[in-house]
C-alpha cells in the first residue's frame, strides 16, 4: 500500500469514527503524529508492541497538561492506539 493511501486511511479512521468525535484536531493530529511513528509495524501487519504502546502512552501522560490533554482524551488515544495493538 503506498504511504500516500496508507496516511489516507489512518486519518480517515481517526477523523470520522463516531467514538472520536469529542477529540479536538489537535489531539487528532497528535494520534496522527504517533501513528505515523510506527507505520512500517503497522502496514506490515504486525501492530505495535505492548511496551512501545505503553512508554507512548507514558509520555503523554507525563505531557498531558502542555499537549492539553484532558483525562478523557487520554482515554480515548490509548483506545485508538489500542486498535493497532499487536
Amino acid at each position: 500500500m503506498p504511504s500516500d493511501l496508507f496516511k489516507r486511511k489512518l486519518n480517515e479512521i481517526v477523523r470520522t469514527n463516531s467514538r472520536f468525535t469529542n477529540l479536538d484536531e489537535k489531539n487528532k493530529k497528535t494520534i496522527l503524529d504517533l501513528l505515523a511513528k510506527h507505520k512500517d509495524k503497522i502496514k506490515s501487519g504486525f501492530g505495535i508492541p505492548a511496551d512501545i504502546l505503553q512508554r507512548e502512552s507514558y509520555n503523554l501522560y507525563q505531557n498531558r497538561i502542555k499537549m492539553e490533554l484532558s483525562d478523557e482524551d487520554l482515554k480515548d488515544v490509548k483506545e485508538v492506539l489500542g486498535m493497532f495493538k499487536k
